[in-house]
């Protein structure tokens, strides 16, 4: 077995592993702190935490994509000038969230925003400060190394929440796990690889070829937060934060395994693809296809047992306070299919140099988003918002796959057979659950009809 294939292995096992035992810690956690805390406080971090994150990505300039396929990914002048590159970007980013903060809390109407978006948008700094090492183990494929670390740090977060909440039942709770994590991240993280040891550097051809490959990089990631969030930011208007604490529970669900898939994609697809970028388009296309397939197989089966099973997950784990969330996960879990045929090969295109098309696709999903969203809810409620959501991923999916097609990558045929095998899943799962007399996994919306 070659070297790179034992990697790819090993390092997919290892990301799985990871995001599994991060998801358990994740549900754990989420489970015991609705019980400590009201929806309302979910809802207003889910907030904070989306516009933090959108400036995060509104500045990234693929630092760490770049080290990963970089010929000088192992040069420390060139990481050095990258990691500078992120202590300046991490102040920039708190001033930012200070600047933000008014704004944002008069738009909602929640004047707890003055402070929370300031004090949480410290991590920026931490994030800023953290060691380069992640990336550089990330290019080396040791999955193994990374994934250990990460549980650490989700540990300490959500033990700080826990604890926390139990003694005082605000929503500084989540405020701490969050700030004391990204401390430890940037403490322990210059402990990982030995051989690094980050310091200040300017070099201007490092400079000029990170700035060559970051300004796709920004456009892809900023357009990315606006596709991804948009529901998030137009619902939190619209909606209660009860309400919306309630869907983003739904949400969080049905976004497992996308966020699963797509850091397998990052962590293990894009560095073999970057590796073996030179070989002819039909022997780089078949290999993609066979790797891909069975992850695709893989992602029916989840996807078909969070439609035909949502409900069950919902009523089993929450109250009645977010009963409501029982039908929208499976309609969200369904929806999110045409994104995770994509994200299944689209790290392909950055392994290219060419994330121009994804940075398209996300535009293209904004703007769907910007459009109908308001418009369903203002004429059909909720309930019409739901629906929008659910569709809103072909427009990166007709992207990307054109590209792939352009590039002789194509993948069109083998995704009709997994959404066959899709619909072949849910079929017979829904056709169980009726036998055994459990009705819809959508019977929740008979209210709104």
């Amino acid at each position: 077995m070659s070297s790179i294939k034992q990697k790819a292995i090993s390092g997919t096992i290892w990301t799985l592993i990871g995001y599994g035992g991060a998801q358990v810690l994740r549900l754990g956690s989420n489970i015991i702190l609705t019980r400590l805390l009201v929806p309302e406080l979910f809802g207003l971090m889910a907030l904070v935490n989306t516009f933090i994150q959108g400036l995060n990505l509104f500045s990234d300039i693929g630092v760490r994509p770049s080290i990963i396929r970089s010929p000088r990914g192992d040069d420390p002048i060139f990481i050095n000038t990258a990691w500078t590159l992120t202590v300046i970007r991490g102040f920039i980013l708190w001033f930012a969230c200070c600047v933000i903060a008014w704004p944002v809390a008069h738009f909602y109407g929640k004047y707890q925003f003055l402070w929370l978006l300031p004090i949480v948008g410290l991590t920026t700094i931490m994030s800023g400060f953290a060691s380069t090492a992640l990336a550089t183990l990330n290019r080396k494929m040791d999955i193994e190394k990374i994934t250990k670390y990460q549980f650490i740090i989700q540990s300490i977060s959500i033990s700080v929440m826990i604890v926390w909440a139990y003694f005082q039942r605000s929503i500084w709770a989540l405020i701490a796990g969050t700030l004391i994590s990204s401390f430890i991240n940037m403490v322990m993280s210059h402990r990982l690889e030995p051989k690094i040891s980050n310091r200040f550097a300017w070099d201007q051809e490092s400079l000029k070829e990170l700035i060559s490959f970051g300004r796709w990089i920004f456009v892809a990631t900023a357009m990315a937060f606006l596709a991804d969030q948009a529901d998030t930011l137009m619902l939190g208007k619209f909606l209660s934060l009860e309400m919306l604490g309630v869907y983003i529970i739904a949400f969080t669900f049905s976004d497992l395994p996308r966020k699963a898939f797509r850091q397998v994609s990052q962590q293990i697809m894009m560095p073999i693809i970057a590796q073996q970028i030179d070989l002819p388009r039909e022997i780089l296309r078949a290999k993609i296809l066979k790797a891909r397939w069975l992850i695709l197989v893989a992602l029916a089966v989840i996807v078909s047992l969070l439609f035909c099973g949502g409900d069950f997950i919902i009523l089993t784990l929450y109250d009645k306070r977010y009963k409501e969330a029982a039908w929208m996960l499976p309609l969200l879990s369904l929806g999110l299919w045409p994104l995770m045929l994509s994200i299944t090969v689209d790290k392909s295109l950055y392994a290219l140099g060419k994330p121009f098309y994804p940075a398209l696709g996300n535009c293209f999903k904004f703007l769907y988003m910007l459009l109908f969203l308001p418009m369903a809810f203002l004429n059909f409620g909720f309930l019409g918002a739901i629906w929008v959501i659910v569709l809103n991923d072909f427009p990166y999916y007709i992207t990307i796959n054109f590209k792939l097609w352009k590039e002789k990558l194509s993948c069109l045929s083998q995704d009709l057979q997994a959404t066959l095998l899709l619909v072949a899943l849910i079929i017979i799962e829904i056709t169980i659950r009726n036998l055994l007399g459990f009705g819809s996994p959508i019977d929740g919306l008979k209210v709104y009809l």
